[in-house]
């Protein structure tokens, strides 16, 4: 449930307040990028990859952005203490104000920055996975950006949850895994993990971005590869990677039992929950004293 405030713009307002436009083109057309962080103890997870990544697809995408990244920053912590959100999701979105002809009277900004907070969701032991055929587009040039248009993975997500799935593995051009609606992929045989390159048309979560990267767990080996669906089929573990569900085990994919195995993805999970710790832990002082 979203929180009571919300940051439009410089200004925290209730979140029943009027301040969207019919005319905001990129609210018509979907056209703004947007990105998902994890509030702990008031700190802002990771939040220079979030911000970065949010640079990369708003240039990709033609969407004007604050230059000033900390002020943002600062504006959000804003948010997190009106809404007393210091163990939370929040989300930041970023639309496009003017271009084509559906364009209002402008409002004096090129763009809109909108943050809200919710309460973290409780996503169970583990989930229960559907495939999507043709749901990335691996060759597109906005494959792997995180845009606002997001109704087909909404869709494809309620249709596997209307047959008892609990999300969808978004297949490419070519067959091979991709990742979920909203979330990256892993499989793991033995000390061996992989998850599928960025070519795949997957999106290059945080999460994931950290295990490949920084985060790395003792007599584990990670790295990317093409996958299909046969190999998760037959890996000895499969899980899931997102802001909001560090390291998720999956239970069944399309009816059939995943693999059993546990210990590659609870190495990692351990060596995840570490880093989440040492970073909030470094950051929080820095954010006490703003």
């Amino acid at each position: 449930m979203l929180h009571r405030y919300i940051l439009h713009n410089n200004r925290v307002c209730p979140a029943s307040d009027t301040v969207l436009s019919p005319g905001q083109v990129g609210l018509l057309s979907g056209w703004g990028v947007f990105s998902t962080l994890r509030v702990a103890e008031g700190v802002l997870f990771e939040w220079d990859r979030h911000w970065s990544r949010i640079k990369r697809d708003a240039a990709a995408l033609h969407v004007p952005i604050p230059a000033d990244s900390e002020a943002v920053r600062r504006q959000l912590l804003d948010l997190i203490e009106a809404n007393g959100a210091v163990n939370s999701t929040l989300r930041v979105v970023i639309v496009r104000n003017g271009g084509g002809m559906w364009a209002g009277p402008s409002n004096g900004r090129e763009s809109d920055l909108i943050a809200l907070t919710a309460d973290s969701k409780e996503w169970g032991t583990g989930v229960k996975l559907a495939y999507q055929a043709q749901g990335r587009h691996a060759a597109c040039n906005f494959a792997g950006a995180k845009i606002l248009s997001w109704a087909m993975n909404l869709t494809w997500l309620e249709t596997a949850q209307r047959r008892g799935f609990d999300e969808v593995i978004l297949l490419n051009e070519r067959g091979e895994v991709a990742e979920c609606t909203s979330a990256n992929l892993f499989v793991a045989n033995g000390s061996q993990v992989w998850t599928p390159p960025l070519s795949s048309g997957c999106l290059p979560g945080i999460t994931r971005e950290l295990l490949l990267g920084s985060v790395r767990a003792e007599g584990i080996e990670i790295g990317e590869k093409p996958l299909l669906p046969a190999e998760l089929e037959a890996a000895d573990e499969v899980f899931i990677t997102s802001t909001t569900r560090d390291l998720l085990p999956v239970l069944e994919i399309e009816g059939r039992k995943a693999g059993g195995g546990k210990d590659a993805r609870l190495a990692l999970q351990k060596a995840f929950s570490a880093h989440v710790n040492e970073y909030v832990a470094a950051h929080k002082e820095a954010t006490m004293r703003r």
